[in-house]
């Protein structure tokens, strides 16, 4: 397997990241080692640039960063190359939604991040709406939810933590966006290690030739992994770039 994974992509919120939010000294030496063998290391996040650039940065040139869930993507001089938005009358049912519920929302739009604390103030149809999100901590009521969004199917639904969904345009998740920069790159899905630990993961864990799931990983995703590597706090991520070095 050694010589056949010629790109890793790394989700990072549970995954790179420890619980501190940081990438700890043994990933970061391991994702150089891997730049240094010649394999490309691309972020693929739900984060937004301006929530991951930093990051990015510390770690060295990349070829690619998928943020968004796959709704952008970057090269490596973090010019756009790709962008898929939800369109306003979506959004203004998800909207609906929130308010009928009374729950907690958070977006990623072009012009900015907004959430119940920082709320938007123009229309709607003023904005670029990337991803839709909410946390609820009632299971009934996420339950409730989850059924509506799951029988539109203008959407694309997954999780970020069990209390959480994000609502990316159908056909638009990390497993699409890696698909793409394989293509750019010249290489195929077999040729990828995917790291994960939640639901906008599993995706690309299917997809990917090599496919692993954090220790501290939602259980579908340990079911559905090539492999279950270590937690974030224990260097999950240089494990299993070790394994395929």
């Amino acid at each position: 397997m050694a010589e056949d994974i010629k790109l890793i992509a790394l989700d990072m919120d549970g995954t790179l990241l420890n619980p501190e939010h940081r990438v700890s000294k043994r990933n970061r030496e391991a994702i150089q080692q891997a730049k240094d063998q010649g394999v490309h290391v691309v972020l693929s996040t739900g984060r937004s640039l301006a929530t991951c650039k930093d990051i990015a940065k510390s770690l060295g040139r990349s070829s690619y960063i998928v943020t968004i869930n796959g709704g952008e993507i970057y090269d490596e001089d973090f010019k756009l190359v790709e962008q898929n938005l939800l369109a306003p009358k979506h959004v203004e049912r998800l909207w609906e939604i929130t308010n009928g519920h009374g729950i907690h929302f958070w977006t990623s739009t072009v012009q900015g991040q907004f959430s119940s604390q920082e709320p938007f103030e123009k229309e709607i149809v003023d904005y670029d709406w990337l991803k839709f999100g909410y946390d609820v901590e009632d299971d009934e009521v996420r339950q409730v939810i989850l059924d509506e969004l799951n029988n539109n199917d203008a959407f694309e639904i997954t999780n970020s933590s069990p209390t959480n969904i994000e609502i990316n345009p159908v056909g638009v998740n990390k497993a699409a966006a890696l698909l793409k920069v394989c293509g750019k790159l010249g290489l195929k899905m077999s040729q990828v290690m995917a790291v994960g630990d939640s639901m906008n993961d599993l995706a690309m864990i299917r997809e990917a030739g090599f496919g692993v799931a954090m220790g501290n990983a939602q259980e579908i995703l340990k079911e559905e992994a090539n492999w279950v590597t270590q937690t974030n706090e224990n260097d999950g991520v240089a494990h299993a770039i070790d394994r395929v070095l």
